[in-house]
């Protein structure tokens, strides 16, 4: 409970909270935690020697140290924007069934387990290390996609769009790097076809240097004038909404958008 009366405070404070996140990072390199790593070591040995004593497996003699000490939690630990982004996304998918899908630098893993029960077209600007079955990889910039004008009919891009132009993956550095992106899958998304996005959303834009850029409701809709919105979802924790809320400061927008045909 105090723990998140101090987050709040913090977040109410555009220098505290910015300080706040540029501090997180740190973290990966000054997190070294000697009492807990006494404990959880002494756990570890503890462990071994029970395992040890009980021990009358003869088919299993050889054994090689590989603490894993961070796994004995009392829940199931589920990344929330992913879980419910997936889900939105493989129901809609599996609604429409097109005969092909294409998708625009998503979760890899994720694409590469829908391509087992629909053909996908997977477009990144590197190749992936494992080639999926039932995945056709084209190396391909959001900013310059290889296809002609209208040519597909169903198309995704998800938590994608907002980190183009800010460095984060070697990009070049670019102001309106999101914008052109949007451009770009407006210009090779036919009428009448499906676009599925995943976003941030906060209560005004803003940039999260370098990590992503979040919009707002008003402008997303702003950017993508002559779309229909079929279907919106927000994440906000760890809890899915059907409504925007604005108040509730940073979160995820889930948008099925439909290209008119006027």
């Amino acid at each position: 409970m105090i723990k998140k009366k101090i987050k709040s405070l913090i977040k109410r404070s555009k220098f505290l909270y910015s300080s706040y996140l540029l501090m997180i990072p740190m973290k990966d390199y000054f997190n070294f935690r000697i009492f807990s790593f006494i404990k959880d070591y002494y756990w570890f040995f503890s462990q071994l020697k029970q395992y040890n004593r009980l021990n009358n497996n003869p088919n299993f003699n050889s054994i090689v140290l590989y603490p894993c000490l961070m796994d004995k939690t009392n829940y199931t630990p589920v990344e929330p924007i992913y879980f419910w982004q997936d889900v939105w996304f493989v129901t809609h998918l599996f609604k429409y069934r097109p005969e092909v899908h294409y998708d625009i630098g998503s979760s890899y893993k994720t694409i590469s387990i829908i391509a087992n029960l629909q053909k996908i077209v997977f477009v990144d600007i590197r190749p992936p290390s494992i080639i999926a079955p039932n995945v056709d990889f084209v190396k391909g910039d959001i900013l310059n996609l290889p296809f002609k004008n209208e040519s597909i009919g169903s198309l995704s891009s998800l938590c994608v769009i907002e980190h183009i132009g800010l460095g984060r993956y070697g990009d070049t550095i670019d102001p309106y790097g999101s914008e052109k992106a949007i451009n770009e899958l407006k210009r090779v998304l036919r009428k009448g076809g499906l676009l599925y996005l995943s976003i941030p959303v906060d209560n005004e834009n803003k940039i999260y240097f370098n990590a992503h850029r979040a919009f707002t409701r008003d402008y997303l809709v702003r950017l993508f004038e002559g779309f229909e919105v079929l279907d919106e979802k927000y994440i906000y924790g760890s809890n899915i909404y059907d409504m925007y809320l604005p108040e509730r400061g940073f979160g995820t927008g889930l948008y099925l958008l439909r290209k008119k045909e006027g």
